[in-house]
């Protein structure tokens, strides 16, 4: 069979498997070890498999997705996100839509000592919910920023996103971590101004709260987000200052926020054990998702499908700034259909040698796909964000929050054209690295 079309054959196989329910991971498995099987023979698909799956696994560096996740699990059961949102409701409760201002705050800093996003939204979304809808905030609004502001939770490091992009695409993890920081910080500004301007056009979305708390109550209550800051700070700084490496930061805000958690009298050993179980859960899955990619990827390099679509791409003799923004645009639409992570894992194999092609900075497109991934998660109509929200706001329609977040959602379009047009947005933190 000509190496093409048992590759073709291969997508298609896949995309059938991925319509019967099979999950994203075994499907990508099963589909690269038979098409590697077909062009290259069985004798040489077993060992190959074997390798790749042991690989992929038996890495040290890769021990920093649990502990990033542990991160997130401590700061939660520590109550942590309760402390940050009432410190930061004391000082922006008068502005315009103060509490989904609040709301998209609490988000970045707690995603400051959390890699995922879902764990992002669930957490400020108890909080934070409840509270404006006591006060009479729309329900699109309310909704709409605490599911935008959790995808920060993506976004700003530690990131699960950067970690599965570095090791799709061989590239630093701590550069990868430290190029989200600014593009992070953007878009939590960005989506602040997107409530004030939302109020600003619509004042009954957001009633003002007439609450009076002194400037030494605030100045008191600042004491709630030391701890959080200085974690991302070590972990942070360590990285950039080549300290530590990523996973030995893991485990230094790990460790630090286990000590907060077991000394504040909050961590159980019910607790203890349901953080573990959840970092195993996450951590298999996606380097069962990894590990699939991997084989898959392997299967179409042995099909020549992404050297002939390179070629085809480039003999359009388009500039690079249109086939970007026609990637872009492709991941938009992938975001209406499938999880982040699942993204990801499916494209990279093809987009990668494109890229390469064009002699692109893998790691300011790091931040471009994470920021696209990130999108996906408050797409309609699968978007992981909105359905954790609905799951919370029990009385609010799936189709309120899909509008709630459509403005967000532009948002994250507007810096990812900004990064496009001034890269260094991303570039310029990881370029000064020591290391």
């Amino acid at each position: 069979m000509e190496p093409v079309t048992a590759g073709l054959l291969g997508i298609f196989l896949l995309l059938v498997l991925l319509g019967l329910g099979m999950p994203i991971a075994f499907a990508l498995m099963f589909t690269g070890f038979a098409g590697i099987t077909v062009l290259a023979g069985l004798d040489s698909a077993l060992p190959m498999a074997a390798m790749m799956v042991y690989d992929e696994v038996a890495v040290y560096p890769y021990m920093v997705i649990p502990l990033f996740i542990v991160m997130g699990s401590f700061a939660g059961v520590s109550g942590l996100s309760q402390k940050m949102f009432s410190c930061l409701n004391l000082w922006m409760q008068k502005m315009p839509g103060g509490l989904a201002v609040v709301s998209i705050a609490a988000c970045a800093l707690f995603s400051a000592v959390s890699g995922s996003a879902i764990a992002t939204t669930a957490t400020l979304g108890n909080i934070a919910l409840p509270e404006m809808k006591r006060h009479h905030y729309s329900d699109a609004l309310s909704t709409g920023a605490v599911a935008a502001g959790g995808t920060l939770g993506f976004l700003i490091p530690p990131s699960l996103g950067f970690v599965v992009y570095g090791m799709l695409t061989e590239q630093s993890t701590g550069k990868l971590l430290i190029a989200g920081i600014l593009p992070g910080i953007l878009l939590a500004v960005i989506f602040c101004g997107v409530v004030t301007g939302w109020v600003k056009l619509q004042p009954q979305a957001a009633p003002q709260i007439d609450v009076e708390a002194s400037w030494h109550e605030r100045f008191v209550a600042l004491k709630d987000l030391l701890l959080p800051l200085a974690v991302f700070i070590i972990v942070m700084v360590g990285i950039y200052g080549g300290v530590f490496t990523p996973t030995e930061a893991g485990a230094v805000g790990a460790t630090i926020l286990f000590f907060h958690a077991l000394f504040s009298g909050s961590l159980s050993w019910k607790n203890l054990m349901t953080i573990l179980e959840e970092s195993l859960r996450i951590s298999v899955m996606t380097l069962f998702l990894v590990t699939g990619a991997s084989i898959f990827t392997s299967f179409l390099a042995l099909s020549t499908i992404p050297m002939v679509m390179t070629a085809k791409v480039l003999h359009l003799g388009l500039a690079p700034v249109f086939i970007l923004l026609a990637i872009i645009i492709f991941y938009l639409f992938l975001g209406c259909f499938l999880d982040a992570i699942s993204m990801m894992v499916l494209t990279m194999p093809v987009v990668l040698p494109i890229l390469s092609s064009l002699h692109c900075d893998l790691i300011w497109f790091g931040v471009v796909s994470v920021l696209m991934m990130q999108a996906g998660l408050i797409t309609p109509p699968l978007g992981l964000n909105i359905f954790t929200i609905t799951g919370i706001a029990k009385d609010v329609k799936v189709e309120t929050v899909f509008k709630g977040v459509i403005p967000f959602l532009l948002a994250i379009l507007a810096v990812v054209l900004l990064l496009l047009f001034f890269p260094a947005i991303a570039t310029w933190l990881p370029s000064k690295m020591i290391f």
